[in-house]
């Protein structure tokens, strides 16, 4: 493990994953808003509006503040539109918003194909697909999230299971919870990078890092913006766009050095200690900025 830590730092400076992950955030906040007017026309279809707007609200104040005022306020303009009937038009806008997002989770796939050191050979059809797919179980995780958050705590009071069945069914939540967002790591790590017949696993250490570090990250980020920060000074009417897209970052940071603890953990167990061939200064960077840019890098 100490051998896999060292190549893991030295990895993260390499692969210039801070960079990457700012490069996954810009995407993110792209795609962040058309994916909340995506969920909120069709639940609206189903149920009123203003059910998903009070229960992410309750979602979004573990946010830091700024972010959580930023998103509230998106939600309330979505739900002030009105329910809308399902028709053509409705069904080519949230065709359009999907692929607006999904464009988001492409930027994912270049940066996980950096850190596993892949060429995406990949289609176009093929990896707009896998996007779209992932995009959509996104949306089912984030909604079953939402559920178990907001919705299931009401749900247990009105069973009358007494205080030790409640502490029991809140334990449980929070379980499923972390569950499901390590299950959703596994598959993005799985099958996001372009890879041959890597080997499936429910859980990798990489998720677990990528969990706990985006848990410490958030709390710590969300306890300093409410001490410390002074954006609103400094940024003024930006502000919140600022802390919304810095909590982005360090989210992605967490997922992306998450990939890099199982890229190495993987090479430890198949023996290959080494960090790669040497290569000549600057090629990883123009690998980097190819994977980004999407763009054939022009040799000197």
């Amino acid at each position: 493990m100490f051998d896999v830590l060292k190549r893991v730092k030295a990895e993260v400076k390499d692969d210039n994953v801070s960079l990457l992950a700012a490069g996954v955030a810009f995407y993110a906040m792209l795609a962040i808003f058309p994916a909340i007017i995506a969920v909120v026309t069709v639940y609206g279809m189903v149920a009123d509006p203003a059910q998903v707007e009070k229960q992410v609200g309750e979602l979004t104040k573990s946010l830091p503040a700024g972010a959580d005022q930023l998103l509230t306020s998106q939600l309330t303009n979505v739900v002030n539109a009105g329910r809308q009937a399902l028709s053509i038009g409705l069904v080519i806008s949230l065709l359009a918003l999907l692929w607006s997002v999904s464009s988001g989770v492409q930027g994912l796939i270049k940066s996980l194909n950096v850190i596993y050191d892949e060429k995406e050979t990949r289609g176009f059809v093929k990896l707009r697909g896998l996007s779209l797919l992932l995009t959509l179980g996104s949306i089912v995780v984030a909604v079953t999230a939402l559920a178990l958050i907001t919705v299931f705590p009401g749900a247990i009071d009105r069973l009358d299971l007494g205080q030790a069945g409640q502490v029991a069914a809140s334990v449980a939540r929070w379980v499923v919870l972390a569950v499901l967002v390590l299950v959703a790591l596994a598959v993005v790590y799985r099958w996001g990078p372009d890879r041959a017949d890597p080997r499936w696993r429910w859980l990798s250490i990489g998720a677990v890092v990528a969990l706990v570090l985006w848990l410490l990250g958030s709390a710590g980020f969300s306890y300093y913006v409410d001490n410390f920060g002074k954006y609103n000074q400094t940024y003024g009417a930006l502000a919140a766009v600022i802390i919304l897209l810095l909590w982005l970052f360090l989210s992605s940071f967490a997922v992306l050095l998450g990939a890099e603890f199982n890229a190495e953990t993987e090479r430890q167990t198949a023996g290959d200690t080494t960090t790669g061939p040497e290569r000549p200064p600057g090629e990883r960077g123009a690998e980097v900025a190819d994977d980004i840019l999407g763009e054939s890098a022009q040799p000197r």
